[in-house]
């Protein structure tokens, strides 16, 4: 019987001839197992009710619970993994029709917000999202350096403007003489490798079977393209304005561009600070001419950037992952060049120009659609790498409680890819060695020299869900900012004296 077959000891019994002898080893088992039970409820003592749940009380208590405490860990072991305090509550202790007193949590977060770690000017917003009502503010009407939490307002904005379920393509199109191949990129920065090579397989075939329609069919035999030698060409006109942003060159973004493999990274990363390409297009343009030779296609020639020629026809088509796991990429790892990407892609459905100027006024002409306060509001990129950024902590907690409206499934995104504490993303080094707060928080981070950021939503021990969002500037170093704002995001989950 092998050990990973559990119901090999069955099949023995089954096989045997003696069915007498298989009963008896069935009978003769069960009478065990009673016998077992029966000395195991005895030894237990009463099951009085009393008892029951002073034991049940101690277990909830407990505090050993969640994936940290799985034995003792060798001394070459990896690290346990951190454990969330109880999510749920007691059934019927919920009290969802009772909001968060607010002076309560004034006299919470006031001693919290003054840490001397967030520097010297902080502004907060605290709202319960079913209500919209603002539970606290300081300043929450002060427009600030967001740094990524403006990744929230970019993606709200993209997922309103063209929805959940849109795909951003990157097509081949063929010359009508069948002689010039070109790769039009349209404004996805997750293109892979991959993905070119099936386009080129796909671009074989179109140019073979034009080939064979042709006159000069014959000469496709023994392997060879029907059709003959083709050129490359590559379109990046897409988008429009400078490539570089204001930043670079830096290893944080790569030259927005329309079109790019890996976002333009030049090792295997796919995510955090990475060298990059200063020609991102070339390299697509490039690296699609070796699948399309491997694909049996006879490339002439180094690729040139064009347009294609009028009535070229589409022969290959990739299609990105759907937005909505864009947006949550984008806000679980801090992405930035996603960002940026979102931010034209609103642009370029809003009529607007796909640049930095017109991603802004797209962006914030579509958190005005969603009455979303926009006063001081300067949306210089989407990725909140730009200084010039800046929006308020009211701004935030109003998107953060759009994308918690049950009438808006389409924004629920922005909520299901914020990272969770000590868990995923940017906030998975953040709240170790049993915080409170852990697994019990979702938010965005954000991080410049001398300016930190956290927004993000966290349900209240009286089953509330409420939206934050802490700016702070003017910061020493951000390992004295970042846990004052864990800490001020953790006071909102435990209960407050009242």
């Amino acid at each position: 019987m092998r050990p990973s077959d559990p119901w090999g000891r069955l099949k023995v019994l089954k096989n045997r001839h003696n069915g007498s002898y298989t009963w008896q080893v069935i009978a003769g088992s069960a009478t065990l197992g009673l016998v077992v039970a029966a000395g195991a409820v005895l030894a237990a003592g009463p099951w009085d009710n009393g008892q029951r749940k002073a034991e049940r009380a101690l277990a909830v208590t407990a505090d050993r619970t969640g994936g940290a405490h799985h034995g003792r860990p060798t001394p070459d072991g990896p690290r346990p993994a951190p454990s969330a305090p109880a999510v749920l509550p007691a059934l019927g202790t919920t009290t969802h029709d009772a909001p968060r007193d607010a002076a309560a949590l004034r006299d919470t977060l006031a001693p919290l917000i003054g840490a001397p770690g967030l520097g010297d000017k902080v502004a907060a917003s605290v709202i319960d999202t079913a209500t919209g009502k603002q539970l606290y503010g300081s300043g929450a009407t002060t427009p600030m350096t967001p740094a990524s939490t403006i990744k929230i307002a970019t993606a709200t904005a993209a997922l309103s403007a063209l929805g959940p379920d849109h795909r951003i393509a990157t097509t081949v199109a063929l010359s009508p003489d069948a002689r010039t191949l070109t790769l039009v990129g349209g404004g996805d920065p997750t293109l892979s490798r991959a993905a070119l090579r099936s386009m080129a397989a796909d671009a074989a075939k179109a140019l073979r079977e034009d080939g064979e329609d042709s006159e000069n069919g014959e000469n496709g035999e023994n392997g060879e393209d029907p059709a003959g030698p083709v050129r490359l060409a590559y379109d990046t006109s897409r988008y429009t304005g400078p490539v570089l942003h204001p930043i670079s060159p830096n290893e944080n973004i790569a030259p927005v561009t329309a079109l790019m493999v890996d976002e333009g990274r030049l090792n295997d990363t796919d995510r955090g600070p990475a060298k990059r390409t200063d020609d991102p297009a070339g390299d697509a343009a490039r690296a699609f001419a070796a699948q399309l030779k491997k694909a049996g296609v006879k490339v002439t020639g180094t690729p040139r950037e064009a347009r294609p020629a009028d009535e070229s026809r589409t022969v290959a088509t990739h299609r990105s992952a759907p937005l909505a796991a864009l947006v949550e990429r984008t806000l679980t790892n801090s992405d930035n060049d996603i960002a940026e990407a979102l931010a034209r892609q609103t642009a370029i459905a809003k009529g607007e120009s796909a640049d930095f100027a017109g991603a802004r006024r797209a962006v914030t002409n579509e958190l005005k659609k969603l009455k979303i306060p926009v006063t001081g509001a300067h949306l210089a990129d989407g990725s909140g790498l730009d200084r010039e950024d800046r929006v308020t902590p009211a701004l935030l907690t109003a998107l953060l409680a759009r994308a918690a409206d049950p009438d808006r499934p389409g924004l629920r995104p922005v909520l299901t890819g914020l990272p969770i504490a000590g868990f995923s993303g940017t906030l998975g080094g953040r709240y170790q060695d049993g915080s409170e707060g852990t697994g019990l928080i979702r938010a965005k981070t954000g991080t410049l020299n001398g300016v930190n950021s956290l927004a993000g939503t966290v349900v209240d021990p009286r089953g509330r869900l409420l939206a934050f969002a802490f700016l702070a500037s003017g910061s020493l170093s951000a390992t004295e900012a970042e846990p004052a704002l864990d800490a001020l995001a953790t006071a909102l989950a435990r209960p407050t004296a009242e």
